[in-house]
């Protein structure tokens, strides 16, 4: 792995409608962070809306977030439910990361309840519905979000919720030796009390009380648990005893207390919550939409969800350049900064690549390949920047055949990436032409398995 030291934007440009990332036509800004933007943005052939995070690679490596920015790719990569905002693909420059997200125009819950007050009952308890529909949905997949609040609760065009931010979310893989989770994450008004107490928690459990400081907001139109001082404010919710007022009913006062019990193993769960009488009123299950994609033809398959979909055309560069690299995985995952090989665990190990970096120029790397493959009895066929390497050979007691593509990448003015791609045939040949040209160039090769679609 090596450090991404040149920039070279993937496919941008400006031009009479502004920036354009891809195919994606890039408008105004949605909301700004301290390492990146959300911009909206129109996909250039369909005219379908996205919101397109926008991640400044060096802020996250000063802000050290490197691990949540990997961390809620790899979450969003694997919910697909009504209620959860979809990420469609991951965009990379040397500079940036492109993250192309469903976008939701009605904004954050939080800024609906601060302009117009708490919502009425029966609808407070729709958006409750869904919100308890994502979250076990997130759940069943061994998503625990950890970071739920009103902010990261989006309300679209049609008054349904979207959960987003995913950045504290924790996998099983996170879970100690003793099954529970012990990262003190979230956010003070709305983190569990067990968390707070820094013995271990269990994520699910957690993420209920939090979803019970939503419906109280929803309902009430304020916190049941706040204080300028921190210390005051823990104390009020390790005693969960937040003032629920007299006009509500009585069978959302009764949820609420079920739901902020300051006991983890005697507070509500998920599947009890669906079972309470007031929550069942009007209640239509959400189905995810993994049932949705297996019935279409044109639904991304998790593959592709890191794949861009356009480079720099072939008569902007020079003919003898190398190819500029086009593709998330392989670009992040070229960086040891922001390692993404732990995303893709499903890959096909036929398709195996070998990897290795060089100073030497793309024009000798190439002709030494050519050299070797040559001398190894393979027929070379030539192409901007890389090279087809085939080996056809058959006797009266053997038959054996072997495709390779080698191509060069361009890191930086002095720095290469070359890799060696075997489309079919013999592996052993096919280790042995990779062994010898590392020992012929004198450098160390890494092995991986990629994505099938690149």
């Amino acid at each position: 792995m090596v450090l991404i030291q040149k920039e070279e934007e993937i496919r941008s440009e400006r031009g009479k409608k502004g920036m354009r990332v891809g195919k994606y036509e890039l408008g105004k800004t949605l909301g700004e962070g301290n390492f990146g933007k959300v911009k909206y943005a129109k996909h250039k052939d369909s005219g379908q809306s996205f919101a397109i995070k926008i991640l400044e690679k060096n802020r996250i490596q000063d802000l050290r977030i490197t691990d949540q920015i990997k961390r809620e790719i790899k979450t969003l990569k694997v919910l697909k439910h009504p209620n959860v905002v979809r990420l469609y693909e991951v965009l990379a420059s040397k500079t940036k990361i492109y993250m192309v997200l469903e976008y939701v125009n009605g904004g954050e819950l939080f800024d609906r309840i601060a302009s117009k007050g708490k919502l009425k009952e029966a609808q407070g308890r729709k958006l409750f519905q869904q919100l308890i529909d994502g979250v076990s949905y997130c759940h069943d997949k061994g998503v625990f979000h950890r970071d739920l609040k009103l902010e990261n609760v989006l309300i679209d065009a049609d008054r349904n919720i979207k959960i987003t931010d995913f950045g504290l979310s924790a996998l099983p893989q996170h879970l100690r030796d003793d099954g529970l989770l012990h990262t003190t994450c979230g956010s003070p008004n709305y983190v569990a009390p067990e968390i707070l107490s820094n013995r271990g928690y269990d994520g699910a459990t957690s993420d209920t009380w939090s979803c019970g400081v939503i419906l109280y907001v929803i309902l009430t139109g304020f916190l049941p648990f706040d204080d300028r001082n921190l210390a005051v404010l823990y104390q009020k919710i390790f005693k969960g005893d937040a003032p629920i007022p007299k006009w509500l009913s009585q069978g959302a006062k009764n949820l609420i207390k079920r739901i902020l019990d300051p006991n983890p193993h005697t507070r509500i769960t998920m599947a009890e919550i669906k079972e309470d009488e007031w929550f069942k009123q009007d209640y239509t299950p959400a189905n995810s939409d993994e049932e949705e994609d297996f019935e279409d033809d044109h639904a991304s398959s998790d593959d592709e969800v890191l794949t861009v979909h356009e480079a720099p055309l072939d008569t902007e560069r020079d003919p003898e350049s190398p190819s500029v690299i086009n593709n998330a995985f392989q670009l992040i995952g070229m960086s040891s900064c922001f390692d993404l090989s732990g995303f893709f665990e499903n890959e096909d190990a036929s398709e195996r690549k070998i990897r290795f970096t060089s100073n030497l120029s793309p024009k000798d790397l190439l002709e030494r390949i050519e050299h070797l493959a040559v001398q190894m009895g393979f027929q070379v066929q030539k192409k901007p920047g890389k090279l087809k390497v085939l080996l056809e050979h058959k006797s009266q007691k053997t038959q054996a055949s072997l495709s390779i593509v080698a191509e060069v990448f361009e890191i930086s003015t002095s720095l290469y990436v070359v890799e060696l791609q075997k489309s079919s045939g013999d592996s052993t040949v096919y280790r042995e032409l990779c062994n010898r040209l590392s020992n012929e160039l004198g450098v160390q090769q890494s092995e991986e398995l990629l994505p099938t679609k690149l």
